[in-house]
């Protein structure tokens, strides 16, 4: 009876110029009100055109421009503004709240610390990286390896 979902718009022209993931700015901003959160997903038509928006939620208490994550697989890609590329679908929280911080215009991983992790471009080339080990009571106090990344591993061991 109705739609599940609000259709958002791009609030500025952007160009994906890269396969990697964009944050665009989208025509809403928080709260939405009534103590609503909402999860942010995109619309099957802006699939069909090449155009992923990676879902997100937006919580109850964000105050904040809302943003779309988005990347295409075939850059370049003109999404001008005022596309419908996102809808809100809104929800009512069951979770408690673990503090009493409130997020007010913080997004984008502002309910954890930031972290960096290594990255590398894989091409058709075995990816290879430099190390060298330090040991001050060893002779020599230092030693270089060259090893083959394992680009499926979690953790790599050098014994």
């Amino acid at each position: 009876r109705g739609s599940a979902g609000v259709d958002v718009h791009t609030a500025v022209t952007v160009v994906l110029d890269s396969a990697g993931v964009h944050r665009i700015p989208l025509d809403a901003t928080g709260p939405l009100g009534k103590g609503l959160s909402a999860l942010l997903i995109g619309r099957s038509s802006a699939t069909l055109q090449g155009i992923f928006v990676h879902p997100g939620v937006i919580d109850a208490d964000f105050t904040g421009q809302n943003y779309a994550m988005v990347s295409t697989p075939s850059p370049p890609v003109a999404i001008p503004a005022g596309t419908q590329i996102a809808q809100l679908v809104p929800f009512y929280s069951s979770v408690l709240r673990a503090d009493q911080r409130e997020r007010k215009d913080d997004g984008f991983g502002s309910t954890g610390p930031q972290q960096v992790f290594w990255t590398m471009n894989i091409s058709d080339q075995r990816p290879q990286m430099m190390c060298t080990l330090t040991l001050s009571e060893a002779n020599p106090s230092q030693i270089q390896l060259r090893g083959l990344i394992d680009t499926g591993a979690d953790v790599t061991v050098i014994s």
